[in-house]
């Protein structure tokens, strides 16, 4: 179960934005993943969960959006939405390709609340 190390360093990451803001409590986490991670939604949030407990970002919300894999033909430079295992180009039907989208994990956004901001929505 890869999800775990990924929620480890997503985590990591998380609570040392949280420290640098002075933030006493993470509420929210939003990541980009790139479909040719692999990862499972469910795995990952419960991972997520488990790692966070005791933590800051305990009870936070963590919400995935999947990245589609793009990938750019080397012979004919045609942009195309690849599959995981399939790489041929739709045009030339090649499989020589550089991957451009859908190959990373980038957090996009925190959402935290102060040490002196109350409770509640």
């Amino acid at each position: 179960m890869h999800e775990m190390s990924i929620a480890s360093e997503l985590l990591r990451t998380v609570l040392a934005v949280a420290a640098e803001h002075g933030a006493a409590r993470v509420e929210e986490v939003e990541v980009q993943a790139g479909a040719m991670k692999l990862i499972v939604p469910e795995a990952l949030e419960l991972a997520w969960s488990v790692l966070a407990a005791g933590t800051p970002a305990e009870g936070a919300r963590l919400k995935l959006t999947e990245v589609p894999i793009e990938a750019e033909c080397r012979p004919c430079g045609r942009r195309f939405v690849a599959a995981v295992d399939g790489f041929a180009c739709p045009g030339c039907g090649q499989a020589d390709v550089e991957i451009v989208a859908g190959d990373g994990i980038i957090l996009t956004s925190v959402v935290c609340r102060g040490p002196d901001q109350a409770e509640g929505p």
